[in-house]
């Protein structure tokens, strides 16, 4: 296994991203992997986790964390491995599913988060979801935008299977350019060259090359069965469960509607419809979802 570290100078100056810099290590003990994450506010405040996808980073938080940290809550937001500033491996073949899934478990272990609420958006919530199915002790609440657990029980929508063939054919991965691409608003060139900045060159992109591949199409998928136990959890789970889904995402379009009649949490909850956001909504609404996270954190303390 090939271990590669984006230069620390890629991520000088970047727009609203002043945070320092933490580090965990991950995965094998004989060649750990170094998992960067934000964390901002009272070490002993009640945590919020903050998950991001594909292929962004903890950037996409950037709005978000000041938020949670002036309503007296600890925000910790990891770069997923192979993302961010995190460490990236060359090879492909190194990645799977349930690889990101013990990466996440080693991270909320490490930290030793407690009484969490999970705030989680595209692949956010297809790894949260799982970590919190298998650790549900550790979780208090939820709060999910323009995500879904799929098991390949149901066929993948359109949308998606054109976003999967086109990152496999596209020979230059444009990262800044995809995000701009699901999102609303206009970024402005630096803030498109903070999303390029933990990718030097194609080498560091293996996990987002393969991030789309790694999503369950069929029944047997290897992620496929540990996903449908992942729902068998969350058709038990009782603690608050809120969507926040976006109204311009055709990725994650109704899947909110799912969450909302099989997880019995989310009964009763101010689910939102959030105008105005592409499918990276953090960029157009993030500051509508962190003040409905907020909300449903003090309305339901643990």
């Amino acid at each position: 296994m090939t271990i590669l570290q984006t230069p620390a100078d890629r991520f000088l100056n970047l727009p609203d991203y002043a945070f320092a810099p933490n580090y965990v290590l991950v995965g094998d003990a004989a060649q750990p992997l170094r998992m960067h994450y934000v964390d901002e506010g009272d070490p002993a405040a009640p945590i919020v986790l903050l998950l991001h996808g594909e292929p962004s980073w903890s950037y996409l938080y950037r709005r978000m964390i000041p938020i949670f940290v002036a309503a007296g809550y600890r925000a910790v937001a990891p770069d997923l491995v192979g993302f961010g500033k995190s460490d990236k491996i060359l090879e492909k073949e190194a990645y799977s599913y349930n690889q990101h899934v013990l990466w996440l478990t080693q991270f909320v272990n490490a930290l030793d988060l407690q009484a969490v609420t999970l705030v989680a958006q595209d692949w956010g919530g297809l790894l949260g979801l799982r970590v919190l199915a298998e650790n549900e002790s550790r979780f208090a609440r939820v709060s999910i935008a323009n995500t879904g657990l799929p098991t390949g029980d149901q066929p993948p929508s359109e949308a998606f299977m054109q976003w999967r063939a086109f990152s496999q054919a596209v020979p230059e991965f444009p990262t800044g350019f995809i995000i701009q691409g699901a999102t609303v608003r206009t970024l402005t060139a630096t803030e498109i060259a903070a999303y390029d900045a933990p990718f030097p060159d194609e080498t560091y992109k293996a996990a987002a090359r393969m991030f789309p591949v790694l999503v369950p199409i069929s029944p047997d998928d290897p992620a496929a069965e540990a996903n449908r136990r992942a729902w068998a959890a969350l058709m038990q789970w009782q603690k608050p469960f809120l969507t926040c889904f976006s109204d311009q995402d055709p990725v994650t379009k109704g899947a909110d509607a799912v969450f909302q009649k099989l997880v019995p949490g989310a009964n009763h909850q101010p689910h939102q419809t959030l105008v105005g956001g592409g499918h990276f909504l953090q960029e157009d609404v993030g500051d509508a979802w962190a003040r409905a996270t907020v909300a449903l954190i003090k309305a339901n303390p643990a």
